[in-house]
């Protein structure tokens, strides 16, 4: 029976990967259908012969425990963008120059969502997200699902242990029909196929993932002992191994030959069953990859050329005003539905009052919009020739449409407020809807739909009074109970845990996002610290300046904001930044500004060594600092100040030497010669 279990594991690998990633069925749907209800009947019979990469995997379970954060052994770097054939044509002539004459590879750019496999002995070991492209999240239970990834290679040539990376799509098919359900039963809709891939691969039921209808193109190879040197003969033999690749590739010998591809692809990518936002530009060598090397952040030797975003032309039918958590009004265009980029348009943003003023655009215009990157599309343009008499200007509204508080708009800011943050609905929700949110407090048993039920039912008025609640009041509201309400409890329990930083960004201080938190919180140490700071000094904080630390003292100034905060301490939240690893006092009392990319460590890692040996980082070159920390290609203007203000400049070599214990040599530039960051000699393949 174990021979049989083989076999069909065998047969049906080999159905699913002609029809998936070949698109050439050699057996029918019931023939499939069929041999894998069988698989599954014997698989149950014999627990003994379980394996995780059966086909029978791909249905996928009911559920998974949550995702845990993995470190990319090769770091995840992205891609430089252009939307200029001039500054790609410029790339081709920088690499040109210092290389010679070069083979490149053009790809199509999909827009979906990056992954990166990791293959051992010819299995599936894990999938892991970009994440923040040191660590990501591991989803390999939900990428199984997906049946164009293969979960045991096939031919021959592999490495023991790589890596392939490359992209999650959802096709125009399959985002289709997942609008087309979730619009029947109620639900919101996906904006675009790409947020619904990305949304899809974090759900907790590998079942459902299945069931929406994934797809995954790859695109490098990363590892050692590659069986090529280049690029394009290792995508190649990917394929023979199973993986999914582009047939849109192509080598290039030239600039005529490159913008040749990307004219053809641009043109073309409309009638492809999935999102296409540009056109990859690689250099194939990867001894030629090595010597361009890398900055902080992006490859030298690669380039994503980025198409003008698709338009489309329709009428202007209505204008709704949306109130946020921060007040702030947004006018939102409904518009006569139009197909735009794979999509049903029917709704565009406009921005503010000065855009529709600019715009010239009236209720009743034929108006031209676009997506260009974003996630509710815009309109760009009126078309004045379809232009009529019933066509009359808009007025922007002077009171808030939710609670009729007098509109203000301050000077310097875009967008009308409403100053009402105590009695305005949306803004009262918005705001305990972010604080509950999976970057903030995390508290996943409240969804946004709880949230509201909550706050009608009079039981939350504000962020503190999540804590007041008690299972009996969760208990009785409709669509809830004692399970829900235990969950609850249980998550709310869970997030007196959460780190200071992220209490901080929960707070919802207007112009503190997630990564100004991280440094308020570094900079300050607490929460008191940050209360009891003046304007000046929270402007110091890294990435903090006036306007940000204007809000922040006026927030703190509000008795009615002191007291939630004094109330979420009570209830025992992280109001002090955790104790810091620190592997000296070498740099104690010494800030660092850091700019250019280096040969030994990635402009992160030099951060995290400061901090670990008790110095501070800082955003910008300042009296405050001791020294500029110089690499390769560093920001003139950086240079410049330094140099005006006798900030000591020091090179990669000179600072190891400070954190070894030794003497640092100051020089007034870099004290070596300038290098290139490089991808490490042993990796063959690409970082992103």
């Amino acid at each position: 029976m174990h021979s049989r279990i083989e076999q069909l594991r065998k047969e049906l690998s080999l159905y699913n990967h002609k029809y998936y990633v070949e698109a050439t069925p050699v057996v029918s749907d019931y023939e499939y259908d069929c041999l894998l209800r069988e698989l599954q009947e014997l698989e149950a019979a014999h627990p003994e012969c379980y394996d995780p990469n059966s086909p029978t995997m791909r249905v996928g379970s009911d559920l998974t425990s949550g995702f845990v954060s993995v470190a990319h052994r090769f770091p995840m770097l992205s891609l430089g963008n252009t939307y200029s054939l001039e500054e790609l044509r410029e790339f081709v002539e920088r690499v040109e120059r210092e290389e010679g004459k070069t083979e490149f590879v053009c790809e199509l750019k999909f827009d979906g969502t990056a992954i990166s496999l990791t293959y051992e002995h010819g299995r599936l070991l894990r999938a892991v997200t970009r994440g923040d492209g040191t660590r990501g999240d591991d989803v390999t239970a939900n990428i199984r699902t997906i049946r164009s990834v293969p979960l045991v290679l096939q031919g021959e040539g592999w490495p023991d242990y790589f890596e392939m990376r490359g992209e999650v799509i959802m096709p125009h098919a399959s985002f289709q029909r997942l609008n087309a359900e979730r619009e029947e039963i109620g639900e919101n809709l996906f904006a675009n196929p790409r947020n619904a891939a990305a949304g899809t691969i974090k759900l907790q039921s590998p079942q459902e993932v299945a069931r929406r209808g994934l797809d995954c193109f790859l695109y490098y190879v990363v590892g050692e002992g590659l069986p090529y040197q280049n690029h394009w003969d290792n995508l190649q033999a990917a394929k023979g191994w199973g993986f999914k690749i582009s047939d849109r590739m192509q080598k290039c010998h030239s600039w005529e030959e490159i913008e040749a591809y990307i004219t053809r692809t641009d043109g073309e990518r409309g009638a492809l069953p999935y999102d296409t936002d540009g056109a990859v530009v690689k250099v194939n060598d990867y001894a030629a990859q090595r010597r361009l090397g890398s900055t902080a952040k992006a490859p030298r030797w690669a380039v994503a050329y980025k198409f003008k975003a698709e338009q489309a032309l329709t009428r202007l039918l209505s204008v709704d005003f949306q109130v946020g958590r921060t007040g702030a009004v947004t006018p939102v265009a409904n518009l006569a539905p139009v197909q735009l980029a794979g999509t049903v348009v029917k709704r565009a943003s406009l921005h503010n009052a000065d855009q529709i003023a600019l715009l010239d655009v009236r209720v009743g215009d034929m108006v031209y919009v676009e997506k260009g990157g974003e996630i509710i599309p815009k309109i760009t343009a009126v078309e004045l020739s379809e232009r009529t008499e019933e066509c009359v200007p808009l007025q922007y509204i002077t009171h808030c449409p939710e609670c009729g508080t007098e509109l203000v708009r301050v000077e310097g800011d875009a967008k009308h407020f409403c100053p009402n943050q105590e009695g305005c609905r949306p803004q009262i929700v918005g705001r305990i809807i972010h604080f509950i949110s999976r970057k903030a407090m995390n508290i996943e048993g409240i969804g946004e739909e709880t949230v509201e039920l909550l706050y009608d039912s009079g039981l939350i008025h504000n962020v503190a009074d999540l804590y007041d609640l008690q299972p009996t009041m969760v208990a009785t509201l409709p669509r809830m109970g004692a399970k829900s309400a235990e969950n609850i409890m249980r998550e709310l329990a869970a997030s007196r845990e959460v780190p200071f930083e992220r209490v901080l960004f929960a707070l919802g201080i207007r112009f503190v996002g997630e990564t100004t938190a991280k440094y308020l919180a570094h900079h300050f140490g607490s929460m008191d610290a940050i209360m009891a700071a003046s304007e000046a000094e929270l402007a110091e904080a890294d990435e903090v300046g006036e306007k940000i630390a204007a809000s922040i003292k006026a927030y703190f100034e509000d008795e009615k904001n002191r007291s939630i905060v004094e109330r979420l301490r009570a209830e025992g939240l992280q109001m002090v930044e955790a104790e810091k690893e620190v592997l000296s006092d070498s740099l104690a009392g010494l800030s660092f500004v850091i700019s250019g990319s280096f040969v030994r460590h990635s402009r992160d890692e030099l951060k995290a060594l400061i901090e670990l040996h008790g110095g501070r980082n800082l955003a910008a070159v300042s009296g405050a600092t001791n020294y500029l920390l110089a690499g390769d290609k560093i920001g003139p203007a950086k240079l410049q100040k330094a140099t005006k203000l006798g900030v000591q400049i020091i090179s990669e070599s000179d600072f190891e030497t400070m954190i070894g214990g030794e003497g640092v040599a100051v020089s007034t530039m870099p004290a070596e010669p300038a290098k290139k960051e490089s991808v490490p000699e042993v990796v063959q393949g690409a970082l992103f």
